[in-house]
């Protein structure tokens, strides 16, 4: 099982990853620092990756799935609702590639201000 380490501010996500082309290009990347942005209950980060959308991409995802969004190059993280959701769900603004699930509570990342440091690293097996 391949897992990455995101340092989001002071918050620890480790993320499990799927076995897609976009967990891939994640790992391959590993390490790499980005700063953190926010839109509702949403942190989302730019990453050093560009990939197509996947077969399963979509915009619904539940809290603890890991997407990248493809218009922004970005792993987004949602931990509730954000602009565009409808009801309770959580929502992107735009299909994303689901690459992982997160082995930690993502409602901690709450504390998370916009412009925090990232860093991302690959936990070894």
């Amino acid at each position: 099982m391949k897992t990455l380490k995101m340092t989001i501010g002071d918050v620890v996500i480790r993320a499990e990853l799927l076995e897609t082309p976009t967990a891939q290009a994640l790992w391959d990347a590993a390490p790499f620092a980005s700063s953190a942005n926010t839109w509702g209950e949403e942190v989302y980060f730019a990453t050093p990756v560009s990939c197509g959308q996947e077969k399963d991409a979509r915009t619904v995802v539940e809290p603890g799935e890991l997407a990248f969004w493809l218009g922004g190059d970005s792993i987004a993280i949602c931990f509730g609702r954000t602009p565009v959701s409808q009801g309770d769900e959580s929502r992107l603004i735009s299909p994303g590639n689901i690459f992982g699930k997160s082995l930690d509570d993502v409602k901690q990342l709450r504390r998370v201000r916009a412009g925090a440091a990232i860093r991302v690293e690959r936990l070894e097996e």
